[in-house]
């Protein structure tokens, strides 16, 4: 199985937003922050829901004209007749703050709890619900809210790269390295990864490390632009492109929230993106599951050897994590299946044994194509 496009993790950069959209973006975090939110990604989590919420007003709208151009009804109305209240372009005309506090907190938002209820394989829920059951809207004022409304209503995003690049730019300011280690992927990077590995619709991805589901989200985006008469060929083929697909595992509740709303608001409907330590003994039981691995897995510091799978301990006795992450990939891979992932320098140059071990395993027993 080969593993390749393995490069180092010090990437900067992405696609450049206006100066203008910026400085909006930039006011929204201080109304947040004067507003007395200031944990950023508390702020990042209350902005998604919003644009979320617009974002899901805009699809009706796409689906309304699509109906009345072909004289039809509409096709999976997101908003019924009794909801169009909850619609973004209806309450943010309400011209009350308290009454426009009132419609999100109370309605809308519980509302969007729901999407995806039943939804799921089985009649289970989807992904999406299942992590925003815990979900909860923060914004302390009305005031506070009715700016930030409209201010995110002046943001033009009405392009999918703009809307990319503004959700990139609201990511970036969690600072560029998260907690533990985590660091966002450039947008530009992460295209690269996903246009070398070339995508395709019978391909079973996975990122275990997804975070707000970057890699997830360009496989998605490369498929529905190459592929898009396969996926849609037949309903079994976009069941395949909504529930089987797409795989992510973290373990933080909010970047999973994120992250499953960054694949419903770029049409995947229910990727399994679950909550799992990718390391952990607890899912050692996963293996030979993908063809294609997409990543950038958190490298920060250690683990102890006790609560690290065991077969990844097997293949290279180490508690980096860099190292047992490209074990966990080559484990994670169907024969034949393929990643690119970015890693450390250490990983290319770390003198230990268990560094060795792991790089003559690469060379000898896969196939690397490129670093």
């Amino acid at each position: 199985m080969p593993i390749g496009h393995i490069g180092p993790a010090h990437v900067h950069g992405g696609h450049v937003i206006t100066g203008e959209i910026k400085s909006q973006i930039d006011r929204i975090w201080d109304m947040f922050w004067s507003g007395g939110i200031s944990n950023p990604l508390e702020v990042i989590e209350q902005m998604t829901y919003l644009l979320f919420i617009k974002r899901l007003d805009e699809l009706q709208t796409v689906r309304e004209k699509k109906a009345s151009r072909l004289g039809r009804s509409v096709d999976k109305p997101i908003f019924g007749l009794d909801q169009q209240h909850l619609r973004w372009s209806v309450f943010h005309e309400l011209g009350d703050a308290q009454k426009l506090y009132n419609t999100v907190a109370d309605e809308v938002f519980p509302f969007i709890k729901t999407l995806g209820e039943g939804a799921g394989r089985d009649g289970a829920d989807a992904t999406y619900s299942a992590h925003m059951k815990d979900a909860r809207f923060t914004i302390p004022s009305p005031a506070l809210l009715a700016r930030v409304v409209d201010a995110l209503d002046a943001v033009p995003m009405d392009d999918r790269d703009t809307k990319g690049d503004v959700y990139e730019y609201m990511l970036s300011k969690i600072a560029s390295a998260g907690q533990n280690g985590q660091f966002r992927t450039p947008r530009h990077i992460i295209k690269l990864m996903v246009d070398m590995t070339a995508p395709t619709p019978a391909d079973t991805i996975c990122d275990p490390a997804c975070g707000t589901a970057g890699f997830l989200v360009a496989a998605s985006e490369y498929l529905t632009e190459h592929h898009q008469a396969e996926i849609y060929a037949s309903e079994d083929a976009a069941h395949r492109f909504n529930h089987d697909t797409f795989h992510g595992f973290d373990f933080d509740s909010t970047m999973l929230r994120i992250g499953s709303m960054n694949m419903l608001l770029h049409g995947v409907e229910n990727p399994a993106i679950e909550n799992r330590d990718s390391l952990s003994e607890s899912h050692a039981a996963v293996a030979g599951e993908f063809s294609l691995v997409l990543a950038n897995p958190p490298f920060a510091g250690s683990l102890d050897y006790d609560s690290t799978a065991k077969d990844l301990q097997a293949m290279v006795r180490t508690k980096k994590t860099e190292l047992l992450f490209i074990s966990l990939f080559l484990r994670l891979l169907k024969p034949g299946g393929r990643a690119a992932v970015i890693v450390p320098d250490g990983v290319l140059f770390g003198s230990s044994k268990a560094h060795k071990s792991l790089r003559k395993t690469l060379i000898e027993d896969q196939k690397l194509e490129a670093v």
